[in-house]
């Protein structure tokens, strides 16, 4: 359930952005989204957190995983560049992730 739960403040808080972006476009009624989204995601995090999962792996892979969805969906909604130098730091953003969670089981 706290992976699923994780997911959702993910998926919550990348929509969040993702409207920020529309918002400063001279959209501001899509900052109602904004907050909603990001109250959401936050709210989701802390239910994550109170299912036991730690604060390292929880945050990390929050971080991390929005970081990649958003510079992947920015690329997809916005036509913004994705270098294959910002690819490679998404590896690495992933990777040291991966670590901290394999690190976290032992």
């Amino acid at each position: 359930m706290m992976w699923l739960l994780l997911a959702s403040a993910i998926l919550t808080e990348v929509s969040a952005t993702l409207c920020l972006r529309i918002a400063s476009q001279g959209r501001s009624i899509w900052y109602i989204l904004v907050g909603i989204g990001y109250l959401l995601a936050f709210t989701l995090l802390s239910l994550t957190l109170d299912q036991g999962m730690s604060l390292g792996v929880a945050y990390g892979t929050w971080a991390a995983a929005g970081v990649a969805l958003t510079a992947v969906a920015s690329r997809v909604f916005f036509k913004e560049h994705l270098t294959p130098v910002m690819i490679a730091g998404l590896a690495l953003i992933i990777s040291g992730v991966l670590l901290i969670e394999l690190g976290a089981n032992h």
